[in-house]
């Protein structure tokens, strides 16, 4: 009889291999997405325009079985286009809710960025409660819940930075960058020969399906001196002189969330200190504040934390007691 862990590990591979039929290279990224996807977590993707962030997305929401919705984020969206409003009906002499496009399983916001923070304001609850309130009523969103964001670092007229309350809320940040030239010139190929028929991305699993997958990462388990590590680390930002704002606690519980995730992807029911090192630039990066002298420097949240795991002692890799 086959394991829930070892189902996890079979579904997770299918969902890949549908993924990466249509995303060309960056395996390293999607694995980093779908340990997000396990772990509960949000995911923010910063980088250029036409490398393939809205592809991802309905990549992964197609393979995934989810429900998919596109935002575009721009400067005149308000929050009401976003999660809904209570609107009157004539017929019933009654006020009801108009549910807005944030009911779904995975929600792309594309370019979050270019719109005011009164309208970014209005994912905090959705995405760290699963919830939404209006008029003193609470409806809950539709389980999974993900929220995919895109942002252009280039671009600075007309786009809002993301406060540090919403970066927060995002467990995982990455970059994508070029593809190879190699890479490039496969995509170019599968373009030719699927001629003008869109890539088709076949169902591996669904939202129920899904989450008992997630439910599977509870499984494995987080020996006590792999905890004092990532609570070091963390500790270790709110004290770094080039930081004004440390790594807080939510983004220790979804870097130990995700390294349990990554810990099943590799076969193992426990997490070792590799885990953590590999996943703390994507997720703690994004969320501490650099003194404001460090962008002339051309310090990066990234810099800061690549410093943290070289100086820091890290546990021995052991099995959990």
């Amino acid at each position: 009889m086959t394991s829930p862990m070892d189902l996890t590990i079979k579904r997770t591979d299918a969902v890949l291999r549908e993924v990466s039929r249509v995303v060309v290279g960056k395996r390293d990224e999607l694995q980093l997405i779908m340990v997000a996807v396990l772990s509960g977590g949000h995911i923010l993707i910063e980088d250029l325009p036409g490398l393939g962030k809205t592809l991802i997305a309905r990549s992964f929401a197609s393979a995934l079985g989810l429900n998919f919705t596109r935002v575009q984020f721009t400067p005149d969206l308000l929050p009401a286009d976003l999660i809904g409003s209570t609107i009157y009906d004539m017929h019933s002499g009654r006020f009801s809710f108009r549910r807005g496009p944030v009911f779904t399983n995975m929600l792309l916001a594309d370019e979050v960025n270019r719109t005011p923070p009164k309208t970014q304001a209005a994912l905090l609850e959705a995405m760290a409660e699963g919830q939404v309130s209006i008029d003193g009523e609470t409806f809950p969103l539709p389980q999974p819940f993900i929220v995919f964001a895109t942002d252009n670092p280039i671009e600075y007229e007309g786009t809002y930075p993301l406060p540090e309350a919403q970066l927060d809320r995002f467990a995982m940040q990455l970059r994508l960058g070029y593809l190879s030239e190699n890479d490039e010139m496969n995509m170019i190929r599968r373009r030719l020969e699927r001629g003008a028929q869109p890539a088709q991305i076949a169902q591996v699993v669904d939202a129920d399906g899904l989450m008992e997958m997630r439910q599977s990462v509870e499984y494995v388990t987080v020996h006590p001196d792999v905890v004092g590590y990532v609570v070091s680390l963390a500790s270790a930002t709110r004290g770094h002189p080039q930081v004004e704002v440390g790594a807080s606690p939510r983004a220790e519980l979804d870097l130990v969330q995700m390294a349990r995730a990554r810990a099943l992807l590799n076969g193992r029911d426990y997490v070792v200190p590799e885990d953590v090192k590999a996943l703390a630039i994507p997720a703690m990066a994004h969320r501490i504040t650099l003194r404001p002298e460090m962008w002339v420097r051309r310090i990066r949240g990234e810099d800061v934390i690549a410093e943290l795991l070289r100086r820091l002692p890290a546990p021995r890799a052991s099995t959990p007691s």
